[in-house]
This record gives structure tokens, sequence and C-alpha cells, in this order.
């Protein structure tokens, strides 16, 4: 009698070396809890480890070892295999502030790191992952199409999105983009954001808002065909998008730009109303005008079309933002708790 075949193992199984640069930031370390669930330890974490209090996110996960991210880049450059073999890479480090103004820097740290760290994986035979932007796409009027070629008709409204979409088009040119996957993240929100200051989502800041004052305060539009607090956005857990960045690093016919988001448009409105019943309170809304900082890249719809990333077999539903908001209100913001940290 002849043995059934062996089932394929995956990518990501419980045995398998990761490196994780970005590790202690927000999505970082959900994607490093989201591998600790799966029962893969033998994690490298790197990370810019400043003066803000990120290093909390890394305290309660499981990893093999921490290296700065300054330090990999040169580590690699003086032996390629100085860290040993990796099955998978994933690149969520940046500077993701959208209102710094040090190109250089950003450039730098962004492009430059990116394409150096994406060249040594693909000679080292290792899946490469990255975080590119749904910021890339700019003001929205060419579309948010991650199926198009046409890449250069994209215009990002500022630095941040434009260092993403600089790789996004290199890339491209060296062909090498399907070979690769790039993440273009939407409105993420959840948990181990609590570092992030004025880049926390609304919903981290409104919970603070709502402690010390009872009421969340949202900007006022300028546009006509938006009312106040009716700008919308494509919010998605944290818990789904590592969810979906798992499934494309580990399915093998996935290569390209992928929206990692809800597929659902939401208004700010509808996410203070769905904290406020979180809570159990009633909502007190104040409208504030926008500051001028802000108003010419400031962007007044985002919606993730995920039919790319359903196409790779990816059948889990996303969270509703009800659910969302209530599961991070509940289960962290009111605790504190961090990844990891869950009772």
């Amino acid at each position: 009698m002849s043995k059934p075949p062996k089932k394929k193992e995956t990518l990501l199984h419980p045995k398998a070396r990761v490196l994780v640069t970005g590790a202690a930031g927000f999505i970082g370390s959900a994607l490093v809890h989201a591998l600790n669930q799966r029962g893969i330890s033998q994690i490298v974490v790197t990370d810019f480890l400043g003066q803000d209090e990120k290093w909390r996110n890394l305290a309660p996960l499981e990893f093999e070892d921490y290296v700065p991210a300054d330090k990999l880049l040169q580590d690699l450059a003086r032996d390629a295999d100085f860290h040993g073999k990796f099955s998978a890479c994933f690149h969520l480090g940046a500077c993701s502030s959208t209102t710094v103004t040090d190109a250089a820097y950003v450039m730098e740290n962004n492009y430059a790191y990116t394409r150096t760290l994406c060249r040594w994986a693909l000679q080292a035979g290792t899946r490469f992952v990255y975080a590119s932007s749904a910021a890339t796409y700019g003001d929205g009027s060419a579309g948010m199409d991650d199926k198009t070629e046409n890449l250069r008709a994209y215009h990002p409204l500022n630095l941040y999105g434009y260092s993403k979409h600089l790789f996004d088009l290199y890339a491209q040119k060296e062909e090498i983009l399907p070979e690769i996957v790039g993440l273009k993240y939407f409105n993420v929100f959840g948990p181990n954001e609590y570092h992030k200051g004025d880049m926390r989502s609304l919903v981290c800041k409104a919970y603070e808002q709502i402690v010390t004052t009872g009421k969340i305060r949202l900007f006022k539009s300028d546009k006509p065909e938006y009312p106040d607090g009716g700008q919308q956005r494509d919010f998605v857990y944290v818990k789904d998008a590592a969810a979906m960045t798992l499934h494309l690093a580990e399915t093998e016919s996935a290569g390209g730009l992928y929206n990692v988001g809800a597929g659902v448009a939401r208004t700010w409105v509808d996410l203070a109303n769905a904290l406020f019943s979180a809570l159990h309170l009633p909502p007190q809304i104040e409208f504030i005008e926008m500051p001028e900082s802000i108003r010419r890249q400031y962007q007044y719809y985002t919606c993730a079309d995920i039919a790319k990333v359903r196409a790779t077999g990816y059948a889990a539903p996303t969270t509703t933002l009800d659910d969302a908001v209530k599961d991070y209100a509940v289960n962290y913001l009111q605790s504190g708790a961090r990844f990891g940290e869950e009772k």
C-alpha cells in the first residue's frame, strides 16, 4: 500500500528563521507576535531604539537576537551570512512620519536601506516582504490600484510617501518586483502604537481625549462634498494587517504590490462612535479647524481594493470597525497591555 504524499511544509513553519526590521515598531511588533503565535521564535529583530518606549513592545515577545538597524547592513556588507540563513525577511523599518522634512535622512533610511536589504535577500534566496504604503497613491486622483503597472501615475503628497514610491519604481525598473512582495498598508490601528506620539491612530489618541475631557475632537472639512468628520479612510486592524502579511509571505505565487486594508471606507465619525460605543458612553464630538500645515497633503478618501490579496487565497474576513475598536479599547487601551501581555 503506497504512502500518502507528504504535505509540503510552509515557509513559515515553527523551525523557520526569520528576520524582521522595525520589529519594535507598531506593525513590526504585531508581526513578531503573530509569528510567535505560530510557534516561531527563531527571529532576529532589528530596529533603531531611541529614547521613546517602543522597546517595551519587544519585552513580551520571543526572539533569538536583537541587532541595531544600522549595524545590520554593516554586518551583511562584511559577510552576507553573518547572521545566518533566513527563510524570510520582513522589512518594516522606516521613518514613517508624514511631516518630517529631513529629506536626506528619509531617503537614506527608507529608500537606500530597502534597496540594499532587498538585493541581499534576493542573493541569499530569502523571501523579501517589505512595507510600501498607501501614501504612495497621493490624493487618490489616479486611483488606488495595486494591479496597475503604471506606477508613475501616482504622485505622493509627502516625503514619506515619495520615499516608499521610489523603491516601488526601482523594483519595477530592475524587474525584481514579481520576485518580492510590497505591502501598501492603509490606515492601520491597534495595540503597540503607544510610542508613536502624533502619528498614533485616532482611536489611541481619542481614547485619551475621552478619559481626560469626555469628548473627541475631529477636523472640520474644507470640501463641501464631505461633511465635518465625514472624511473617509480604510481603517484596518493591525491583527488583520499582520495576518495578510504572513499569508502573502508564504504564498509562493504572490509577487508585486498588494493593498492591505479592510476593503471598506468609513468616516471619522464612524470611528468616534465605535469608540464611544465600546466604552458605553454617549457620543460627544467637537469639530475643530484643520491645521494649515497639513491641509495641502490631507487625504479625504482612501479605500483599499483587496481583490488582489483575495485572489492569492486569503479568505479570512477582515475585522469590522466596531469589533476592532472594541477589542483594542477593552483588551488593550484600558489596561495599557501590549501584544504578548493579553489576559
